[in-house]
């Protein structure tokens, strides 16, 4: 019995040995297979770091106004008798718009230039008498109180019959009635709005910490959600008080709407250019990964040896500025660096890559931030201005809707 159960333990542990001996021989083999195995390199497209003209800028949001634009009003009480304009109709400064029921009126001025010429004649026969001396200074003195009476009277008259005749202020559109004919109106009633759509303002507001930055006419470009409208204009005026609430500064810039693609009350982006900056490091924003850490980039390092691949190295950097895909590094990367721009969720450091710019998905940091809102504005500004003569040579022409744009 004892021998059987040795036996039986012997060969118990023969079988434990045997098992943990080959767990032992199958990891260190997988080790070894592993450790001599080397991963293929990691395609990856890059960009090379360079040297450009940065051109900084400060982005808003503002809202269009026209540079004369009111809600127009009546001054005096009545009924409407006359309505003398159409909804969208361009008016010239002093044009009638509004004519209030002045037959009271008129009528009163009548009587009043008539009381004002018999008191012009009293004064020429009191001055006459006076001067043969057989009138008393009281009587001429007199003659002249009427007649200056008289002469205010008329005046007040005319006054409030200019009154009852609403006329445009300025050159502008004039916008939908709202007052009808026989309708009795009060002074301060609103009948219309008049805006002036050549010259228009966009008022916008910066924080403080950037109100010491802009000055008045600094540059500045301006777009529409709707549409893609873009123009330039400059800064004309800016607010010498912060608002203590919102810690913002607002600004005032004009620009010219010469077509009318601007309209007041439109929602605006506002972008004032600051003077250009040279030596500016700007990389596409997909080559930084952000971490807790910070943020990195790789950059793709020379073989060390014929026949090795190129190895990427993880670098720590400092960002600055953005502006549009772009954003400024401060430091970290050097000009002629290759850093990469697609691939880096596969990289780690010193890992083997090999470059395909055909993934790549920005291939250019160009034009320099900045630029081309202003390139836009500027090709717009310059069609719009070969587009005018055109138009005085050839009048047959200027109602034609303009051929389709081609397409790539």
């Amino acid at each position: 019995m004892v021998k059987r159960l040795i036996i039986a333990v012997i060969l118990l542990g023969l079988i434990v040995a045997g098992i943990v001996g080959f767990n032992l021989f199958r990891d260190r083999m997988i080790s070894e297979f592993f450790a001599g195995r080397t991963p293929p390199p990691v395609a990856v497209s890059v960009t090379v770091a360079e040297a450009t003209n940065w051109r900084p800028g400060l982005d808003a949001v503002g809202t269009a106004l026209a540079a004369q634009g009111v809600d127009l009003s009546v001054e005096a009480a009545g009924v409407v008798r006359e309505i003398l304009f159409a909804p969208n109709d361009h008016v010239s400064a002093g044009d009638q718009l509004v004519q209030i029921d002045d037959r009271m009126e008129q009528a009163d001025l009548a009587a009043a230039i008539a009381a004002q010429e018999l008191a012009e004649t009293e004064l020429a026969r009191s001055r006459t008498l006076r001067e043969r001396g057989v009138s008393t200074a009281n009587t001429l003195d007199t003659a002249e109180a009427t007649a200056t009476e008289a002469r205010s009277r008329v005046q007040r008259l005319r006054a409030v019959l200019e009154q009852k005749q609403s006329v445009a202020p300025f050159n502008g559109i004039i916008g939908i009635p709202r007052i009808e004919a026989g309708q009795y109106v009060t002074p301060g009633t609103v009948y219309a709005t008049l805006q002036d759509l050549d010259h228009m303002r966009v008022d916008f507001s910066l924080p403080e910490q950037e109100s010491g930055i802009v000055k008045i006419g600094m540059p500045v470009t301006m777009s529409s959600e709707v549409g893609g409208v873009t123009a330039r204009g400059e800064i004309a005026g800016i607010e010498p008080r912060i608002d203590p609430n919102s810690r913002l500064v607002t600004v005032r810039a004009e620009v010219e709407n010469p077509g009318g693609r601007i309209t007041p009350g439109q929602f605006m982006r506002v972008r004032v250019e600051l003077p250009p900056e040279e030596g500016v490091i700007a990389l596409p924003q997909t080559t930084v990964s952000s971490t807790l850490y910070g943020d990195s980039v790789y950059i793709v390092r020379p073989a060390e040896a014929e026949g090795e691949p190129e190895r990427v190295e993880q670098v720590f950097v400092t960002l600055g500025r953005r502006a549009g895909n772009v954003v400024e590094i401060v430091e970290g990367v050097e000009p002629g660096d290759r850093v990469v721009n697609a691939g880096q969720n596969r990289l780690s450091g010193n890992a083997a890559v090999t470059i395909d710019n055909e993934v790549a998905p920005v291939r250019s940091v160009e034009p320099a931030p900045g630029e081309q809102a202003a390139a836009e504005a500027e090709a717009a500004a310059e069609a719009e201005a070969a587009a005018v003569p055109d138009a005085a040579a050839d009048p047959g022409k200027a109602g034609e809707a303009p051929a389709p744009a081609a397409t790539e």
